[in-house]
């Protein structure tokens, strides 16, 4: 998804605008995460830019997503560029320390 969301359009609340632009978010993603992983592959990861423009758009994490929107809407902005790519995503193990390291 790369889309210029307008947060200002005439005739329309703009919180509710705001909400409808969040839950358009959700779906997609929800709907990304139910397409059937390729083999060797743990779970869907999103590649993610945001920004007033598609030029200003830099890389952020996708659980600050939320976050942002809120932060520009309430600057008063009236639209936001966001990009979300979905990747394939391998977790990680995490490691394993001995019991003597927790004791030191």
């Amino acid at each position: 998804m790369k889309k210029t969301f307008k947060l200002n359009i005439e005739g329309k609340n703009r919180d509710r605008v705001l909400d409808a632009t969040k839950h358009e978010i959700r779906k997609y993603v929800k709907r990304q995460r139910r397409v059937p992983l390729p083999e060797g592959v743990d779970f869907w990861d999103f590649d993610c830019k945001f920004g007033l423009s598609a030029d200003l758009a830099q890389v952020v994490h996708f659980a600050t997503i939320t976050g942002l929107i809120d932060e520009v809407a309430q600057a008063g902005a009236d639209a936001f560029y966001l990009e979300l790519i979905a990747k394939a995503g391998h977790r990680k193990t995490k490691s394993v320390r001995s019991h003597d390291e927790d004791q030191a």
